[in-house]
């Protein structure tokens, strides 16, 4: 046979598999095919040589006084000549000659060992990343399967679903992503990883990598609430009185906070301090709107917050987004109502009550704002109605607004006749011209 030292050495290094294990696989492989040569009936051991560097084979037989099976036993003379010392009973193996197998004995033990070589491959992935689940991997977009995202980590491939990808984020084939290890699953065709970037753990793992008191344990966070791609809000605690847990976090000029939404492309951060007290976290955890009082119910495990009038809008936050994040970070159930409700005796306002009543106000306001917005561009740039009424519907605020919009921005908005077009272009240039 051939050498096979230098074979399990560089196949060892290339695969990152133990030579024993490499060598288990050979001595079964050779010892599968000798079996299939030799039949199933034999007595057969496979032990590896490292000196010589093969494998060698033993067919046992059993030491006999007269041989009626002289593939099973030997009579003793024959048997001392192998091993003087040996006496009638014992069981004697005699060496095979390996070269007695043929192409298919030699295929058989290729399969085996391939085989086994990917078994301690898989069991390799599995223990490294099953390790290190719940931490941060970066990889590299592989492809694209069924809105899924198969990443390359490199020794493993890892698999971003849809439902762990943040809605708004797009990728391109080739591009680095970083996400958590979110789970490690065992399947026939190897170790499964699932990856997440929408999990709060990977919001709180980026503090960590980003915030030297967080990852040294000065600064503890509590926990995470997420809206994936839209906002999200973590709880801090310091251990030590000399830092300020929330100071920590962002960083001078919010350099690390800063670090972290670059990251999760522009998610917003809410930064609140920790308390062992459910009312002041939760008052906490509803910042940035101010707080009259909270009456809590232990029994219902419930809160009800009451706000000055005029920061109804701040507690509740764009489509009730605040109040939702404070009650995942919390656990509590939390209405609001404003003081002018609560001295009047009516009904608390539940999130989706009060979130009714927000968007009906904030329409309102919006619509204000927007014929503001429409009469100030027609009497200032000398357009239509119409063409002011459509440029406050795109999200001008007032001609000032529009200083340095170019003709491909405004051909883009739907209904703006050229016209219209011309008129703001010219006045734009000649306010170029005068300044």
């Amino acid at each position: 046979m051939l050498n096979l030292a230098n074979i399990i050495d560089q196949v060892g290094k290339d695969k990152g598999i133990d030579k024993h294990i490499l060598i288990e696989a050979l001595e079964t492989a050779v010892l599968k095919a000798a079996e299939k040569r030799f039949g199933p009936n034999k007595v057969i051991e496979a032990h590896y040589q490292e000196e010589m560097g093969e494998i060698e084979l033993f067919l046992f037989k059993e030491v006999v006084e007269h041989a009626e099976d002289p593939d099973t036993q030997i009579e003793l003379e024959p048997a001392k000549e192998l091993d003087p010392e040996v006496a009638i009973g014992d069981s004697l193996g005699v060496k095979l000659d390996s070269k007695e197998f043929g192409r298919i004995d030699a295929q058989t033990a290729k399969q085996i060992i391939i085989q086994k070589v990917r078994e301690a491959e898989r069991n390799i992935v599995y223990n490294e990343y099953s390790s290190k689940r719940g931490e941060i991997v970066t990889g590299i977009v592989q492809r694209f399967e069924k809105g899924d995202i198969i990443v390359d980590l490199g020794r493993a491939e890892a698999l971003l679903t849809k439902k762990e990808q943040v809605r708004r984020e797009g990728y391109r084939q080739g591009e680095r992503i970083r996400g958590i290890i979110l789970e490690v699953k065992v399947e026939a065709r190897g170790p499964q990883i699932i990856l997440s970037r929408t999990h709060p753990a990977f919001l709180m793992k980026l503090f960590q990598m980003e915030v030297p008191e967080v990852y040294e344990g000065i600064v503890e966070i509590k926990g995470a609430a997420r809206e994936p791609g839209d906002r999200a809000k973590i709880a801090v605690l310091s251990h030590n009185s000399d830092v300020d847990p929330v100071g920590a976090c962002v960083g001078v000029k919010g350099s690390r906070v800063q670090a972290v939404v670059q990251e999760l492309k522009g998610e917003k951060i809410d930064i609140v301090h920790w308390s062992d007290e459910p009312a002041i976290f939760v008052k906490n955890t509803l910042s940035p709107a101010q707080i009259a009082r909270v009456i809590t119910d232990e029994a219902e495990h419930a809160m009800e917050v009451i706000v000055p009038d005029d920061q109804l809008s701040l507690a509740i936050g764009k489509k009730g987004q605040n109040v939702r994040l404070a009650a995942k970070l919390t656990g509590w159930k939390i209405d609001i109502r404003t003081e002018s409700d609560s001295k009047g005796g009516k009904e608390k306002l539940s999130p989706d009550e009060a979130l009714r009543k927000e968007m009906q106000a904030a329409g309102e306001r919006e619509e204000r704002e927007r014929a503001a917005a429409a009469k100030d561009m027609e009497e200032n740039l000398g357009i239509s109605h119409e063409a002011a009424v459509t440029l406050a519907a795109a999200g001008y605020t007032g001609s000032d607004s529009l200083t340095g919009a170019t003709a491909e921005e405004l051909a883009k908005i739907e209904g703006l006749g050229q016209d219209a077009i011309d008129i703001i272009l010219d006045v734009i240039a000649r306010e170029k011209g005068n300044a």
